[in-house]
């Protein structure tokens, strides 16, 4: 089995506000592309345009309707990827040392050249963020792009996970959440940022920030006012065959 390394300082990992995320999936279709045609290990794809599609993700997005207590029924858009947890059962589970935790930045990868596809990582994650990619036979999950963030052939502004950098929405957030300073730990702290599945004890490093409450004001229907009859009475041969219809 693999030992966890000792606990970090630095603790990389992603901010996600489920306020401002419209659920277009750029950040899956981002990823894809990154892992498939860049820098990273290959994603593979079975049947893409047939029947039965198949194919392994780095990252996916739910979308799901959530009732408040007061107001209108909201739909929530979720992401869901790897959430780098302090204390990875992945990790702890496997029987080769494939899966490990970097101590230098909290990451958690997967040496794939020891990966013997068991699966008990997966069985172990209770978050459901890996996947087996079948052309490879190996565990697949994401990365934070350390190929993107440490790579000073790339710009500055691109050092940093393909997920975060293609966002339209600005939903998603990457930074040091082990630094009290830095801008991702002053966003969970001003917006209520939280765990998933705290009770777990996992400790993921991944926050997400709560959809902020709606206005409550009356709600208003545009055409109440063209579907309002236009007279109380009815005259004319209408108002003629209603009162006849009447003595029926």
């Amino acid at each position: 089995m693999t030992a966890l390394p000792p606990k970090s300082d630095v603790k990389l990992g992603l901010v996600i506000d489920l306020d401002t995320c419209v659920g277009c999936h750029a950040c899956v279709v981002s990823c894809k592309g990154w892992n498939t045609e860049n820098y990273g290990a290959p994603l593979s794809d079975q049947d893409a345009y047939g029947e039965n599609p198949s194919g392994t993700f780095l990252n996916r997005v739910h979308s799901y309707e959530v009732q408040p207590e007061q107001g209108a029924a909201q739909t929530i858009h979720f992401p869901k990827s790897c959430l780098h947890c302090e204390d990875a059962p992945c990790v702890t589970v496997c029987p080769t040392g494939a899966s490990y935790k970097r101590a230098e930045d909290g990451i958690v990868l997967v040496n794939e050249d020891a990966c013997i596809g068991c699966g008990l990582c997966a069985w172990a994650c209770p978050y459901g963020a890996r996947e087996l990619d079948q052309a490879a036979g190996v565990m697949k999950k994401c990365t934070l792009c350390v190929d993107r963030i440490y790579n000073e052939n790339l710009p500055e502004e691109d050092r940093e996970p393909a997920c975060v950098r293609t966002c339209p929405a600005g939903a998603r957030h990457f930074g040091d959440l082990g630094d009290a300073d830095s801008d991702v730990s002053k966003l969970v702290e001003e917006r209520g940022g939280m765990d998933l599945m705290p009770e777990l004890g996992t400790k993921p490093v991944n926050k997400y920030l709560p959809p902020r409450p709606k206005d409550q004001g009356n709600e208003i229907d545009i055409l109440a006012p063209l579907l309002a009859p236009v007279a109380t009475e009815t005259s004319g041969f209408l108002g003629w065959l209603d009162r006849t219809l009447e003595k029926i």
